[in-house]
């Protein structure tokens, strides 16, 4: 476990995947992620609303940097490229491009993610069973936690090229630990008035107050340990001592329905903590178009969903990633809770948003980083001059070009870094590759994925067989 390696209330503008890369490994206490949802949809904010000029695709093509991307899984989790192979089979080349782009984000958020910690993928039907594969191959089986549904719209109809089908309400949270000792903080929800009714039924004249009976005899008899003495003309063995049994007649927490009948323990409903916390939640209502916290950015989630979610999963000061974090709802609930966070986006309108929306819902005005850089990470101790890994990175190639792929002396190879460190790559062995001299000069700057695709199109690599 390591310190962040930024500041709280941190929000990154550019591409999370190069900035997760550059962070501190197991720096965060709770991930939670919204990302597109593979939906063949164009969303953007009206005219004239707060989060005007917020647009994103949610279209998915599989392009050379997906395959690239695939590569990479195939070297460093080789299950979870079979997943990714097998889908696209199932279901086509869009949604092979989608969850290679989830899963290369995916596996820096389980590497930046403490023992304690957790994650939530807030997705949709679309791609909820694909993904739930990856985070299994991911996170492990036995870190599944949750499939949580939210209602979120009310009851309508679906109708796709003139047939009809089950309307589509709700979204779906996967709910995935780190490790098996997490953060669990328990929430619950109000009795429906059916149970009420039910089981509340006695309602005291004077205060008004619900409750129903329990029982005050003792399980067990005397083998267990239990008095047996005399209650309002009553004689059984008991839960209680006589003196704590008199402490309850006092307080009025007895009561005897009728001549004769066993003496009953008032429990109140208003002291009753609900219902524990169910994985179908339809007490938290979508954002309405006339709701106080609606700005107008397409898909915007309830500040309620995020707050329940951050109570759970995570306690004060602890931090927050939210790396597709678009209207900052999540950094914003994560402020109103006492948490530290930390906040991605693609679109610079998302700092703007930031900004807005903490002022607008806290009433104060907060320093809000905003960042454009890249983090170097800073938890890998002091780091030898690259170059003197020349020798062991020759053995582990066999002198093969990490591009090309072609043998070549010893001399003609140049150490290069997989991540630039233009992009927060640092010098550890782990981020280091031996290329030929030509290779090094196209690469440049590019990120591995890039380079490789550069080199497929022009002929100069060939695609890794699948097998």
């Amino acid at each position: 476990m390591s310190n962040p390696n930024w500041a709280n209330r941190t929000l990154w503008t550019g591409d999370n995947l190069d900035i997760m890369r550059g962070m501190n490994s197991e720096s965060v206490d709770l991930v939670y992620l919204d990302p597109p949802f593979n939906s063949n949809r164009h969303y953007a904010a009206p005219i004239g609303s707060a989060a005007a000029g917020a647009a994103f695709k949610d279209t998915w093509t599989l392009d050379d940097v997906d395959e690239a991307w695939h590569g990479e899984i195939a070297d460093r989790d080789p299950t979870l490229y079979a997943i990714i192979d097998a889908a696209g089979y199932a279901h086509g080349k869009g949604m092979k491009s989608y969850l290679i782009m989830m899963a290369v984000r995916l596996m820096e958020m389980r590497r930046i993610l403490k023992e304690t910690g957790s994650i939530y993928l807030h997705c949709d039907p679309t791609a909820s069973h694909y993904l739930k594969t990856l985070m299994d191959a991911l996170f492990g089986a036995d870190k599944f936690r949750s499939d949580i549904s939210w209602k979120r719209s009310s009851a309508h109809s679906d109708t796709k090229q003139g047939r009809q089908q089950h309307g589509r309400i709700h979204d779906v949270l996967l709910f995935y630990t780190k490790g098996d000792g997490w953060t669990w903080n328990p929430e619950y929800t109000s009795y429906d008035q059916d149970y009420i009714d039910r089981f509340y039924r006695h309602v005291e004249s004077n205060t008004g107050r619900r409750y129903r009976l329990g029982d005050l005899t003792g399980p067990g008899g005397a083998a267990k340990g239990n008095p047996r003495y005399e209650v309002m003309g009553v004689t059984r063995y008991w839960r209680y001592s006589q003196e704590k049994m008199q402490e309850l007649i006092d307080a009025g927490r007895v009561v005897q329905v009728g001549p004769g009948r066993v003496p009953a323990y008032k429990r109140y409903l208003d002291e009753m903590p609900g219902v524990p916390l169910q994985d179908l939640w339809t007490d938290i209502r979508p954002i309405g178009a006339r709701a106080a916290e609606r700005i107008g950015y397409p898909t915007q989630k309830p500040l309620a969903l995020l707050e329940r979610v951050i109570r759970s999963s995570s306690n004060e000061r602890d931090v927050i990633l939210d790396p597709f974090c678009g209207c900052a709802t999540a950094c914003v609930a994560a402020e109103k809770l006492g948490r530290q966070w930390v906040g991605i986006d693609l679109s610079a309108k998302a700092a703007d948003l930031v900004k807005l929306r903490l002022r607008k819902e806290m009433g104060l005005f907060y320093d809000v980083h905003h960042r454009l850089d890249i983090p170097r990470r800073l938890d890998q101790g002091k780091v030898p001059d690259y170059r003197t890994h020349k020798h062991t990175l020759y053995g582990v190639q066999e002198g093969l070009c990490a591009g090309c792929r072609v043998m070549f002396p010893f001399r003609n190879m140049t150490v290069d870094h997989v991540v630039p460190q233009a992009k927060g790559g640092t010098g550890h062995i782990e981020n280091l590759q031996l290329l030929c001299a030509a290779c090094n000069s196209m690469k440049g700057t590019r990120s591995q994925e890039e380079f490789v695709a550069v080199l497929v199109r022009e002929g100069l690599r060939q695609q890794r067989a699948r097998t």
